[in-house]
């Protein structure tokens, strides 16, 4: 990667305001991510804050969903709670890896409302990131060119985040004046109400890619439908081909040619796991190839996106659930997406609003 460890480690400890005396606990998912976590606790200690450090390495959960009974999968890990009671500032660093087996969908998604509630604590107690790290692995394995992969995500980070957080702000002011957003594109038509909502940015503190602006619907206004053509993964289950319908805010109907057991378990988590918690537009022009991995292709410019379940509070979204699920689309092969009557995207076009106001892009393309 051409950005060093420890201009990395500095831009995500900006983030989080890592500062003398701050608790910093540290989640690593595999070898691969250890020396940024390394670079990362050491600016934690060259700031004066004490780090700590839980390496909750993933291949062990194929082991929990093949033996634990269902309701020890839904309990939070207690050495990842404990951690996360303990701290004020959190960073978990994701190694971006391929899925080593196949595994029941239903017993995935009883995991995932486990660490569903980690990150409920995460949200509402901590100051937090999370830094996904690619590898040529799963380049291979998503049919990405590795080197692609690499240069874009290095590239994304290319960005006075400061001045594009302040950049951001009156524009996501203007947009807090429409009432609805409206999204279509082949096979999908769907309307999310938006009155009385904040728009957010996100610009360089909660996760790396950053690179995106974010509101939650009103959580009884999302009506219509919207499909996610080929395949992504969430929490190393493939999920392909997905077409969601929903009435009155609610999740109606459910397809897709792949995994959609699996989807039915998440949606099963609790009551708002059935709601969209967040709509957001991603805005990071180095961003350009999608990788089937969520947390980056939602910052790719020209991409729109969903979260089923919990919605940001800083947004004035009420709904709440151990899962929050961003699901991606590509507007970019033809789709539109309206804020009130600003187009912002139209025919897979980018406009130059959106243009003017997109990350880790050159001045002109502003």
């Amino acid at each position: 990667m051409s950005m060093s460890l420890p201009a990395l480690a500095e831009l995500v400890a900006d983030g989080v305001s890592v500062t003398q005396g701050s608790r910093v606990s540290i989640f690593t998912n595999d070898a691969a991510v250890l020396p940024a976590a390394a670079a990362f606790v050491e600016e934690v200690y060259r700031r004066g804050g004490l780090a700590q450090i839980v390496h909750a390495d993933e291949q062990f959960d194929a082991s929990a969903v093949r033996w634990g009974s269902e309701s020890m999968l839904r309990q939070p890990p207690p050495i990842e709670e404990a951690a996360m009671r303990w701290s004020d500032v959190h960073v978990s660093f994701r190694g971006l890896l391929p899925p080593t087996e196949a595994l029941s969908g239903a017993r995935v998604a009883a995991l995932r409302e486990g660490r569903g509630r980690i990150a409920t604590l995460r949200w509402e107690g901590t100051r937090w990131a999370i830094v996904r790290v690619p590898t040529a692995q799963w380049a291979e394995f998503a049919g990405v060119d590795a080197q692609t992969l690499m240069d874009e995500w290095s590239a994304s980070f290319a960005e006075d985040w400061p001045a594009a957080e302040s950049r951001l702000m009156p524009w996501c002011a203007e947009l807090a004046e429409a009432s609805s957003v409206h999204i279509v594109g082949s096979d999908t038509d769907l309307v999310l109400g938006v009155g009385g909502r904040t728009w957010v940015p996100f610009a360089g503190r909660a996760n790396w890619p950053d690179g995106e602006i974010a509101t939650a619907p009103v959580e009884d206004q999302v009506d219509g439908h919207i499909t996610f053509p080929g395949r992504f993964w969430f929490s190393g289950l493939e999920v392909a081909d997905l077409r969601l319908n929903f009435a009155d805010g609610r999740v109606t109907s459910v397809a897709a040619s792949a995994g959609e057991d699996f989807v039915r378990g998440l949606l099963a988590t609790d009551d708002g796991a059935m709601r969209v918690g967040e709509f957001g537009i991603g805005l990071n022009a180095a961003l350009r190839t999608p990788t089937g991995d969520l947390l980056i292709d939602e910052k790719i410019l020209g991409t729109v996106h969903i979260a089923l379940g919990r919605s940001y509070q800083e947004c004035g979204g009420r709904n709440r659930s151990a899962l929050h699920w961003d699901i991606v689309k590509d507007l970019r092969d033809g789709g539109t997406v309206r804020v009130g009557d600003r187009a912002l995207i139209a025919d897979g076009i980018v406009s130059d609003e959106l243009r003017r106001y997109a990350v880790a892009a050159p001045d002109e393309s502003r």
